[in-house]
């Protein structure tokens, strides 16, 4: 990623002996679907959690209100001394129907978010030495069944542009210093939310099936693997630059919606046609009719172990949690 230009140097902070005891950290987005259950797992490693929410008023302890403006607040002092920021904030992909309005709220989170997260860092005495940020699998559009490694190159359509931008304005914190991890996620399994959550209700009543032709590849990951994921690429010193936070095995959509039918005893025998998609969801529906066949070379590489490497384990997992 491209330099941007010079950052003010902020006081050095005393070298630790190594990363294993890089313990405090600030989740933006820490509420969410993954956030929470994220920070949940960190605290459990004996990391001290600071999360930044939109909530106002009265915060129990660890969290602390933010406006993510572009622009740094009163909130900023959060930063300071910390160890490591995860940079989860965006709105939710999907639920609604892409329209402009809707692609600018997505694109303005995303980019306004960082930008005030970079902002803070400026501005504290001692900034974070490591600087994860989400990004999505939709970074290279739509790509058949080609095996998609993350030295391919960007898509050209919204989804991979946002996506793009989005990675830019978290490079900035690369170029002040910090140790960036860029984490392009696909397909999160948890029953609790994201996709599968809302597939679960229609495959329990038999109504579930491919959508369109069902040859579009799933880029998946168990949820807990992306915590797993997640915690590694903060305490690892070795892990830097772009990972596709995927199971090694994707899977085409129609291979998925027939294990989930099995994993859940049901029948997945009821398409869902293209046009009826596009009628519903608008541009949306074009992400979900392609895919990437995108699989973790350089986490796999790097010496991460992923727990649930397999759909069929993962998704049975899941669901009987």
């Amino acid at each position: 990623m491209s330099a941007r230009g010079a950052a003010p140097r902020a006081t050095p902070r005393p070298p630790r002996s190594s990363y294993s005891d890089l313990v405090r950290i600030v989740i933006a987005g820490g509420t969410g679907f993954l956030g929470r259950p994220l920070a949940a797992g960190l605290a459990r490693h004996g990391h001290e959690v600071q999360i930044l929410t939109r909530r106002t008023g009265p915060l129990p302890a660890g969290l602390v209100s933010w406006q993510p403006d572009g622009t740094a607040g009163p909130w900023a002092s959060a930063l300071d001394q910390m160890d490591g920021v995860v940079n989860l904030a965006g709105a939710e992909m999907a639920g609604r129907r892409w329209t402009e309005a809707r692609k600018r709220e997505l694109r303005e989170s995303r980019m306004l978010a960082t930008r005030s997260l970079i902002a803070a860092m400026q501005v504290v005495t001692a900034r974070p030495r490591v600087f994860v940020s989400q990004s999505g699998i939709g970074y290279y559009g739509p790509r058949g069944d080609e095996e998609i490694g993350e030295h391919e190159p960007r898509g050209g359509d919204f989804v991979a542009g946002m996506a793009g931008d989005w990675e830019a304005e978290a490079a900035r914190a690369g170029d002040m210093g910090a140790r960036l991890v860029v984490l392009r996620t696909g397909l999160v399994l948890a029953r609790d939310g994201g996709a599968l959550g809302q597939m679960l209700l229609p495959f329990r009543f038999g109504l579930g099936g491919r959508l369109g032709s069902g040859r579009q590849y799933v880029p998946w990951i168990h949820r807990r693997d992306w915590i797993d994921l997640v915690r590694w690429s903060l305490v690892s010193e070795k892990v830097h630059g772009t990972l596709n936070a995927t199971a090694p095995n994707p899977v085409t959509n129609r291979e998925f919606t027939a294990a989930l039918g099995r994993a859940l005893r049901r029948p997945a025998i009821v398409p869902v046609p293209a046009f009826a998609l596009r009628l519903a969801f608008g541009e949306l529906a074009d992400a979900v009719l392609t895919g990437q066949r995108a699989v973790p070379r350089r986490a796999l590489a790097l010496g991460f172990h992923f727990r649930w490497p397999l759909l069929g384990p993962a998704l049975a997992d899941v669901l009987t949690r």
